[in-house]
């Protein structure tokens, strides 16, 4: 989450005039967009570079950005983003709930604090953004739910680890444990199941008739969502994952762009 240090870096960057010589930075206009004295402003550039360990800003002959200054202006650019992301979804007249995909920073997402919530343990994003963590039973407006977030990156050669891919996308097997003591307490009975990927038998009626529907892909996740087949009571079952939309079958709905009430059936594959 940016703080005043990293407000005031990007007031400092936004004020930018560009010259023949070099891009320079405006303290004085900085300064006075934030309602703070120039003295202050400097502060908490100084304070920034502390954190950093390193210059963000060359002083003279001009004040610019140094390599680590584009850096962090970049990061910064990129974080401001994601929380204003976050902000609108907080200003939605609803609340905002969901589970984890496979490309999140599962790095980060660890860091926010965890809590029970009508049955089951979540992360509060934002007082109406809510986490529902993996392998948890929900008590939702008279629906019983469960929630297992995760799923292999297929392009994951092409990523970086701990940047752009984290090995936590997939459960391991004490979460798998965990995952039956919680469905024991439920009795193994629920109105609905929302997970990112699916069972390992719904892979090809998923994928058909797009290329390796015959052969697809499966992991430690796609074979434990076969043993919660053969063994949980549910009415339907909601997933992602695919990039499409429809009912492989009467009691599973795999969602992209469409939104659906409890129940909806969607039209048949190729009808968007």
């Amino acid at each position: 989450m940016l703080d005043f240090r990293m407000d005031t870096f990007l007031a400092v960057c936004r004020h930018r005039n560009y010259t023949r010589a070099a891009e320079e930075l405006n303290i004085t206009r900085a300064a006075e967009r934030l309602y703070i004295s120039q003295q202050t402003l400097s502060n908490h550039i100084h304070r920034l570079e502390q954190h950093y360990g390193c210059p963000l800003l060359y002083r003279k002959p001009t004040l610019s950005l140094t390599c680590a200054g584009e850096f962090v202006l970049s990061f910064a650019q990129v974080v401001g983003k994601e929380e204003r992301n976050l902000d609108w979804l907080e200003d939605l007249p609803f609340t905002t709930l969901f589970i984890s995909g496979n490309h999140e920073n599962f790095d980060l997402l660890r860091k926010y604090p965890t809590e029970e919530w009508n049955g089951g343990k979540i992360q509060r994003i934002r007082p109406h953004v809510i986490h529902l963590m993996r392998g948890q039973v929900f008590d939702l407006q008279g629906y019983s739910f469960f929630t297992m977030g995760g799923a292999t990156s297929v392009d994951r050669e092409y990523r970086v680890p701990y940047s752009s891919w984290w090995p936590q996308e997939l459960p391991d097997e004490c979460e798998f444990d965990a995952v039956r003591a919680k469905l024991d307490e439920a009795g193994w009975k629920v109105d609905c199941v929302i997970t990112h990927t699916c069972a390992t038998r719904m892979l090809s009626p998923t994928l058909y008739p797009d290329p390796g529907w015959e052969r697809p892909d499966v992991d430690r996740l796609t074979g434990f969502l076969d043993e919660l087949e053969d063994r949980l009571d549910y009415k339907h079952w909601y997933y992602g994952h695919f990039h499409r939309d429809g009912n492989p079958d009467e009691r599973h709905t795999v969602l992209y762009d469409r939104i659906v009430r409890l129940g909806d059936k969607l039209l048949p594959w190729g009808a968007y």
